[in-house]
């Protein structure tokens, strides 16, 4: 079968309490649409994570105007570390998320006015020409909020779900070349070393830095790929910078992966060899995530940073029901009729497990 990459499935968030999260990015971004919860084990995670099985709780929460999901991500038996030194641009890994906007300017005035999100920047615009800011959440993450044309459905709020990163990178052409040749990026809107204006107001956006801004358009012929849509890399060399997971686990503070959802992950494991970023961690065969099934996969961009691959096995559609899309035997790569897509944002909105609680406790230092 024809290897396809769909989109942005979700983009990992290493968290001190996941339902504080949760309740953060759904009341002030939109993600209030619950795909999975989950309590396990990270058993095949082990390279990451200190070569121990930890145990972690996680959700995954969709936007349903469009874009990827963010799966939320906690450890339950160990305190999760934070970065040595705070991130500053340029460092290597993922640095910051894009978040679709309806209207920059609107949104941008609402918060002013509100007083309630730590605003990061002014409203700036990237050379593809895109109107966007930054905000930081109140665990220390960076999201940019950036004027998007691509939606899934019109519904209330001027935020949808993730639509890109800006990830720090050591080598701009190696980067460049991982970015088109395994998550098959091919638009390059912008290539060039300058000191970036539109960048200026975020930590270290006053150096010269090596940047290239690249765009995925997904040919919709995956399941969820209506939903999912277009998806957008910013790619920042800056000499002198530091990997931000080092001496870290992954699922420790701050983004952990971006995501990617396939289609034909065994055409999917041959590209990565052939282009010699093979698989690191492969669950061959479909493994469970809460009441959602798939099969997935993780590789390393050159500078280490983890991205994961999903092909979407079983997902829940109106889970009051126990009506769930089984897409393990689907024959076809056609997209998924927009109706039967909605459904998927009649899940529960509110969560049902209880993990344990790390709020309030003292932090693990890096390790």
């Amino acid at each position: 079968m024809e290897r396809l990459i769909n989109g942005i499935q979700q983009v990992g968030i290493g968290v001190a309490d996941a339902q504080l999260a949760f309740a953060w990015y759904k009341k002030h971004l939109g993600f209030d649409t619950v795909v999975f919860e989950d309590i396990a084990t990270a058993s095949l995670m082990q390279r990451y994570t200190g070569g121990q099985i930890q145990q972690r709780y996680a959700v995954l929460a969709m936007n349903m105007q469009g874009g990827g999901g963010l799966e939320i991500w906690q450890y339950t038996n160990r305190k999760p570390s934070a970065p040595a030194q705070p991130l500053r641009l340029g460092d290597r890994g993922i640095y910051a998320i894009k978040i679709k906007c309806k209207n920059v300017k609107v949104l941008h005035a609402q918060w002013c006015k509100e007083g309630v999100i730590d605003i990061v920047s002014s409203i700036a615009t990237d050379p593809s020409g895109k109107k966007h800011f930054f905000i930081r959440d109140p665990f220390d993450n960076l999201f940019q909020l950036i004027d998007d044309d691509y939606w899934f459905q019109n519904k209330k709020g001027l935020t949808g779900g993730v639509c890109g990163a800006v990830i720090g990178v050591s080598d701009l052409d190696k980067a460049l070349l991982f970015y088109e040749q395994v998550p098959d990026y091919k638009t390059v809107h912008y290539l060039a070393q300058d000191v970036s204006g539109d960048l200026k107001d975020l930590p270290g956006g006053d150096r010269i830095c090596n940047r290239a801004i690249i765009k995925h358009v997904p040919l919709f012929r995956g399941a969820f790929s209506t939903l999912l849509g277009p998806s957008t890399i910013e790619l920042i060399e800056v000499a002198g910078t530091k990997n931000i997971f080092e001496n870290r686990y992954w699922g420790d503070l701050g983004f952990i992966h971006v995501c990617y959802d396939i289609c034909s992950m065994k055409t999917h494991e041959i590209i990565c060899k052939t282009n010699n970023h093979p698989l690191t961690i492969n669950s061959i065969g479909s493994f469970e995530m809460g009441e959602a099934g798939g099969q997935f996969s993780y590789n390393e961009d050159p500078d280490g940073t983890l991205i994961e691959y999903v092909e979407t096995h079983k997902v829940p559609i109106i889970k009051s029901l126990g009506l769930y899309l089984n897409l393990g035997k689907r024959k076809n790569i056609k997209a998924l009729p927009r109706w039967v897509v909605k459904c998927i944002g009649l899940s529960k909105k509110s969560l049902q497990l209880s993990p344990v609680n790390t709020k309030g406790l003292k932090l693990n230092p890096p390790v």
